[in-house]
């Protein structure tokens, strides 16, 4: 599943954007370096039900923001991306 995948099922699963959980990780301090990833995928398990792939999609966005290495656009394998930037703002208004 590509991170752009993993993070429009999460859309669909919670009906919060990656843009809305990034706010929310920052208004709870967990965008901070010292803020590990279990940390994140803790706190994402037990409000949101969400598991450790559709976790760490976000723990990037979270702590990284949306651009993803471009080994993974275009590649053909299991997180092939068709851009190196992930849309954040919710698939409705994402650009065809």
């Amino acid at each position: 599943m590509s991170f752009q995948a993993y993070l429009d099922s999460i859309e669909d699963k919670t009906g919060l954007t990656p843009r809305e959980f990034i706010d929310i990780a920052k208004d709870r301090g967990y965008n901070d370096d010292s803020v590990k990833a279990g940390v994140i995928l803790d706190w994402l398990k037990a409000d949101y039900g969400l598991g450790r792939g559709h976790g760490m999609a976000l723990v990037h966005v979270i702590k990284k923001g949306p651009q993803i290495d471009a080994k993974h656009v275009g590649a053909g394998g299991t997180h092939s991306d068709e851009s190196d930037i992930l849309w954040l703002d919710g698939k409705a208004s994402k650009p065809a």
